[in-house]
């Protein structure tokens, strides 16, 4: 191998480097380690075979000839990318006003030093009101070797959030430039508007139509899935392995993130869900971080929650069905309300629950009179008795209203009369079971609109003073029903009866498309549309936002599922809520002693669910099955068995006095995972488990130089970082801005772009929808509140935009990304740095500070060491190495307070002659010495970090030969699929570990003293 191949093997490439490949210079914006066959450079490497890392470039062109222009260079096969020389660094004396170039520049390099701790460094400043439990999630994966974790926190805190503070954080960390997040259908449109409002994480929506198109625009053999960097997907689209199982094969991502993990456990309980479990291990794969969230994670099966586990880290659990808690402890965080309250004081409001009494007619009387004493003989048998008797099945639907109760006999009336048999008996029993299901028809057709006690309570509910339903455009109400027929029913009876236009009451179910659930949940959050009220099946029940502008709900027909309680109920009683929760139960008010004993179950049940969620905190454990079918069915149960409302009570608090975690639990036998953590986590014993299991995790302290507290080295808050740069004539030259202007009402400024803008251009494609740059203006605020009524004020409901035209204005906007970029990039040409001169006294004419940052990053080109170094000289003498702390002390170049200013200013009165040419020839002839100096120290401090690193990889591998070891004894057929594993995650550990090549080194400034 000759001297330039092995330099070329060694060499390092870092987000923030300028390279020169094919003479033009480039910024480098993202690394990424790729292989050929778009296999995972893991699976393919011989393990020490350094000299076949390869990495994917992508640059943007900085010289004219390229400029602004990106593009992606595979190192293996450009003949030369040549890394710009530090030392060929040539100094610019900085004499714009306030020495704006420099700080624009140097802040610009302060910004994209990535973090090398487990600490929240961006999360805290999103638009989002600042609970502390909230930051758990993102600290807990933080500080683990991969950042895998399931939220399970309870429905209504605020999962979501919690996940963008994760991505928030990774993003920062340059582990976030692509991101899938996949959700069920209904859930897309409120996901990616809380990614952006809060964190201006600019989520694509891929609904299939949208695939289709851009199917339509790219090559036959592209992948739609590369188009763009962050999108949003329902997991009914991705399930359709024939047509994107290959592309989802093709694709790689940072971030993965999967909503309503419940749904891809391996339950093999269906089709469908073995589908959604397939597609989540295949996604599982094909991403470094992985994000799960679900308030209900487990149906009490050892082996469905280890599913999930085993998707986060297969290297945790060797036996699926024998596992103890300290083996996921890591993986998982779950909360309920009751956990949180001292964080959260005032914003969960108390909900208001009631359930109204109701007297059942005459009419209804007589049909559950006859329903009572109703024989089936036709009854399909059902040994394992999972399913319920029809008679209950009946019971259920006119629970519900008279139109399910008809529309179930004449399902059943026409089964058995499509059902074939020769034997006598048998067509007796199916005629006698017509006869009766005709006449139970008959007896419910008289139960009208007006007959129908539920609906006429309802009514009257409605328009009770008492009620205080104010029909405004924020008092909206939320009606759940099971049953579709009930949704038409209610839908068309209420809005003739209320005198409801067309659109001010609409209606949700299962059936709708993708497209059509999402428009209905974006309209009932839109103060601008005429919706008043929401009849909705239990499609809405599951994750949905439904509070903005609702805190009224009310069950018209009562649960027989713990779970759908929380789930409905959590629709309005959630993080964000400032209203008191109203919920409503509507009574059935039978006299029929079994109607009225079956009644009395589902009112233990709303008795159980509050006292749950006050007490124990997730209901479904007093149930113990975890699953809506199995809690339907143990209602149903206790109905046909005969069993008292207060047996039925005793029974249910027995569950949860009786609950042992059984780790030898085998096969499906009953094992809670969550409730044996709930019972010995405590994370405080744990943290010096987790501390330094991730590369880096030491470092920082053994280096004043790699300590780096942003807010004390920072030259300016996000506002000033961008509103300098938009000022800046060098920045904005070819940006097509045609107006900036300050905003009246808030900190921020509003921008007119012209129509060939290529800034505007630019951000098209970093937002989530172009409504957010509608009429080529947009508008940034760094005010929080401001920004949120810009969404939903009153300016919000008279314009037609879903989308707002104000943008909060934070680190990670995608303006403040094109300012960093075009900072570091423009301000300085190729081999060229800022040279200030301080006339502050305390740095003479003779002294030199030359600023330098250093890093080092692992196999996988993510930095784990970085270090801002002063060099220091006096009379051309090295005299001290300076944090950036220091360097800003002695050189006082934050500013100083100017009270007629009321902010920081910092005075540049530097002109072309403060300087003599002695001075910047010496500070070019120190520069040598002082690269070598913080080569030195970064090598220093990359010994110290490879003995720890050492300890951690084989601490890892150890801990991953022992679960290869186990699970191959436990099933001897596992061996490839182990030995598989275990060489994935062996390469990643050390990818992730290890060091190569050489320091990135930038020259940020120089400093010396000036003629005053």
């Amino acid at each position: 191998m000759t001297h330039q191949e092995q330099d070329k093997r060694a060499r390092q490439y870092a987000v923030g480097m300028r390279v020169v490949i094919r003479g033009q210079e480039w910024l480098v914006t993202k690394v990424e380690q790729y292989s050929f066959g778009y296999e995972d450079q893991r699976q393919n490497l011989k393990f020490g075979d350094t000299a076949r890392k390869r990495f994917a470039l992508t640059c943007v062109g900085i010289d004219p000839l390229v400029r602004d222009y990106q593009a992606m260079f595979l190192t293996d096969v450009e003949p030369d990318i040549e890394p710009v020389d530090p030392a060929n660094t040539r100094f610019i004396l900085d004499t714009s006003p306030s020495a704006r170039d420099s700080h624009l520049y140097i802040e610009s390099m302060l910004r994209a030093t990535v973090p090398t701790d487990d600490q929240i460094h961006v999360a805290e400043h999103a638009a989002m009101d600042k609970l502390p439990y909230q930051f758990d999630p993102a600290k807990q994966a933080l500080s683990q070797p991969r950042q895998r974790i399931l939220i399970a926190d309870a429905v209504g805190l605020g999962k979501t959030l919690e996940a963008g503070i994760l991505m928030s954080e990774l993003i920062r960390r340059h582990k976030g430039a692509r991101i899938l997040v996949v959700t069920s259908k209904n859930m897309m449109a409120q996901f990616q508007r809380e990614m952006w409002e809060h964190f201006t994480i600019p989520l694509t929506n891929l609904d299939s139509s949208r695939i289709q198109r851009i199917r339509t625009e790219i090559p036959a053999n592209a992948n739609p899935f590369n188009y763009f960097d962050k999108v949003i997907v329902s997991v009914d689209t991705l399930k359709r392995d024939i047509e994107y199982g290959s592309a989802l094969d093709d694709s790689y991502w940072d971030i993965i993130v999967i909503d309503e993990a419940q749904n891809v456990a391996d339950r093999a309980n269906g089709k469908q869900k073995a589908q959604r479990a397939r597609l989540a291990n295949r996604l599982a794969r094909r991403s470094d971080a992985l994000i799960m969230l679900s308030a209900t994670p487990h149906d009490g099966s050892a082996r469905s929650f280890a599913s999930l586990m085993n998707m986060l880290d297969p290297t945790t659990l060797p036996n699926p069905n024998e596992y103890s808690p300290d083996n996921i402890r890591q993986l998982y965080i779950r909360r309920f309300k009751k956990d949180i309250s001292s964080d959260v004081s005032g914003s969960f409001p108390a909900p208001h629950i009631v359930e109204e009494d109701v007297h059942a007619t005459s009419e209804e009387e007589a049909a559950f009179d006859y329903l009572t004493q109703m024989t089936m003989r036709a009854e399909t048998s059902d040994s394992s008795r999972r399913s319920m008797l029809f008679r209950t099945t009946l019971e259920k639907s006119l629970f519900s209203s008279p139109a399910a109760c008809i529309m179930t006999i004449r399902e059943r009336i026409k089964r058995l009369r499509d059902r074939k048999t020769t034997d006598a008996q048998k067509q007796a029993d199916i005629a006698h079971d017509i006869m009766q299901l005709e006449e139970l028809q008959e007896l419910v057709q008289r139960i009208t609109p007006e007959y129908f006690a539920r609906y006429q309570r309802l009514l009257w509910l409605l328009q009770s003073p008492s009620y205080h339903w104010t029909r405004e455009r924020n008092d909206r109400i939320v009606i759940f029903t099971e049953r579709i027929e009930t949704k038409k029913f209610l839908a068309e009876h209420l809005r003739n009866d209320l005198g409801l236009k067309e659109r001010e009451i609409v209606t949700m179910d299962g059936s709708m498309s993708d497209l059509e659930q999402q428009a209905t949940v974006a309209d009932f959050n839109d103060p601008k549309k005429p919706i008043r009220i929401l009849v909705a099946s239990d499609v809405a029940s599951e994750g949905l936002n439904l509070h903005h502008l609702a805190h009224r709900m009310i069950h018209f027909d009562t649960p027989w599922s713990l779970m759908v309680f929380q789930q409905r109920n959590g629709r309005i009683d959630r993080y964000g809520q400032h209203e008191t929760p109203d919920i409503r139960f509507m009574r059935i008010g039978s006299e029929n002693p079994k109607i009225k004993g079956d009644e009395r179950i589902l009112q233990v049940l709303i008795d159980k669910e509050k006292q749950a969620r006050d007490n124990i905190g997730d209901p479904s454990m007093l149930m113990k099955v975890y699953d809506v079918n199995d809690e339907t069915m143990i209602t149903a149960q206790a109905m046909e068995e005969g069993e008292s409302g207060e047996q039925f009570a005793a029974r249910l608090d027995s569950n949860v006095q009786e609950m042992q975690i059984d780790v030898e639990a085998e096969g499906d036998d009953f094992f809670d995972p969550l409730a044996a953590l709930e019972q010995f986590d405590d994370m405080d014993e744990h943290v010096d488990d987790r501390q330094g299991q991730r590369a880096g995790a030491d470092v920082g302290g053994s280096s004043p130089y790699a300590r780096i507290d942003e807010r004390a080295v920072r030259l300016m808050d996000d506002l000033q970082f961008v509103d300098q740069a938009l000022h800046s004539q060098k920045i904005t030259r070819h940006a097509g801005i045609d107006r900036i202007q300050d905003l009246d009402q808030a900190t921020g400024f509003r921008v007119e772009f012209a129509k060939d803008s290529q800034l505007y251009k630019w951000l098209v494609r970093r937002t989530p929808n172009a409504e957010v740059l509608h009429g080529h203006t947009a508008s940034w605020s760094t005010d929080v509140d401001y920004v949120r009524a810009q969404s939903n004020g009153l300016m919000a409901q008279l314009s037609d935009e879903r989308w707002s035209n104000t943008q909060f204005l934070w680190a990670l906007s995608p303006i403040s990304d094109w300012v960093e970029m075009k900072a570091s990039t423009v301000l300085y040409g190729r081999n060229e740095a800022p040279i200030i001169g301080i006339q502050n006294g305390r740095l003479a004419m003779e002294d030199t500070i030359i600023l330098l940052t250093a890093s080092i990053a692992n196999n996988r080109a993510i930095p784990v060491i970085n270090e801002w170094v002063g060099v220091r000289y006096r009379g051309g003498s090295f005299a001290e190495l300076m944090t950036i702390e220091d360097v800003w002390k002695v050189t006082g170049y934050r500013g100083e307070y100017h009270a007629s200013a009321g902010k920081e200013l910092y005075i540049n009165k530097v002109s072309d002659d403060s300087l003599s040419d002695g001075q910047r020839r010496r500070t070019h002839e120190l520069l040598p010495d002082a690269i070598q100096r913080i080569g030195e120290q970064i090598r220093s401090d990359e010994q110290r970090y490879k003995k720890d690193a050492e300890r951690h990889v084989d601490a890892q591998i150890d801990r991953i030969i022992r679960w290869r070891d186990d699970r191959k004894l436990i099933d001897a057929h596992s061996e490839r699929e182990s030995d598989q594993i275990f060489n994935e995650y062996e390469q990643w550990v050390h990818d992730s570990y290890e060091t190569t090549g050489e320091p990135v080194i930038r020259v940020a400034a120089a400093f010396t003293g000036a003629r005053r």
